[in-house]
């Protein structure tokens, strides 16, 4: 067949959009997993002999995580165990067959905790409130105590970049602090450790892979689908910003990765009392005075920014 025929051929056509696709899920494939073996090997996430409760509410961000996270278990120098973990809140209408036929395709360890929080949380809540935060706390509990009767060392969440962007522009608007999720933290009472692995992955990315992977997504319908609406202002805010100011969201995504406490004002932080001249340069200087730079930051053709490396030396 000649060229010209080729090109005029509709199962060629066919073909060669089939093997676009596959090259573009490929590129999308590996970005998100390095992106995860980089915060995992960045804030020191998973350790050898680690078990791993992985939180899988059904939603994209959570199968996305999931689904790395054991790719990562098979190619990783160090060995780490994984168990996934479902709260049913006994919602009207939840698919309660959904995810134990979807983990036991997959051959995952797993556990679903039956708990009403939904009576709760409808009894505690007025209607037409926001029902999030004490969804979240009841949530958060009980998972902190499956955690400890599995055994388990870690708790994975699947906030993603967007999700800790979204949470400090919460707390510097509505909460007067300059606060986001970190990466690793300590629960409260000092006994578990929480990591969110795709803290370097942007939401439009999980989006796309969630699409192509076609995980079998439950939507959160607690409470008809409520949207935060705070939030939800944030979000729109952000998103308005990526499409009038490319690469902003990737800079503003590092500037929570490089703080000066010497020229901000919180004297809790920095120590203003105690500044005295000392004859020598001095590394948190004057160099709040530098001109600012107003380039916008160059952002490569998957419109991600940051850093990645190899999984394997992620891992190490």
């Amino acid at each position: 067949m000649t060229a010209d025929a080729q090109q005029h051929d509709p199962a060629h056509a066919s073909s060669r959009s089939q093997s676009k696709q596959k090259y573009s899920f490929n590129k999308l494939q590996k970005r998100l997993r390095r992106n995860v073996g980089k915060a995992i090997g960045d804030f020191g996430m998973i350790e050898d002999g680690d078990k791993v409760m992985v939180c899988l509410s059904g939603g994209k961000d959570s199968y996305t995580m999931l689904d790395i996270l054991l790719f990562l278990k098979k190619i990783a120098p160090i060995h780490f165990d994984i168990i996934a973990v479902n709260l049913d809140q006994k919602q009207p209408g939840f698919p309660e067959h959904v995810l134990p036929e979807y983990l036991d395709g997959l051959g995952v360890e797993y556990r679903i905790v039956e708990e009403d929080t939904y009576s709760i949380v409808k009894d505690k809540i007025p209607e037409g409130k926001t029902t999030c935060s004490l969804c979240s706390r009841l949530r958060r509990g009980i998972l902190y105590r499956t955690a400890t009767e599995l055994g388990a060392t870690k708790i994975a969440l699947g906030h993603h970049r967007d999700d800790m962007l979204e949470t400090f522009f919460l707390n510097m608007f509505h909460g007067g602090k300059l606060k986001s999720m970190p990466p690793k933290l300590v629960s409260d009472d000092g006994k578990h450790i929480v990591i969110r692995p795709l803290a370097y992955c942007s939401e439009s990315d999980i989006q796309r892979y969630s699409d192509k992977a076609a995980f079998p997504i439950i939507p959160c319908n607690l409470c008809g689908s409520q949207e935060n609406l705070q939030r939800q202002n944030v979000k729109a805010m952000l998103q308005d910003w990526h499409r009038r100011f490319p690469g902003r969201i990737e800079s503003m995504f590092r500037a929570l990765q490089n703080v000066a406490p010497s020229h901000l004002i919180d004297s809790a932080l920095y120590d203003f009392k105690g500044i005295e001249t000392t004859g020598e340069a001095v590394e948190d200087g004057d160099t709040g005075f530098d001109p600012l730079s107003f380039t916008e930051p160059q952002v490569n053709a998957s419109n991600n920014a940051i850093n990645i490396v190899n999984v394997t030396d992620s891992l190490s």
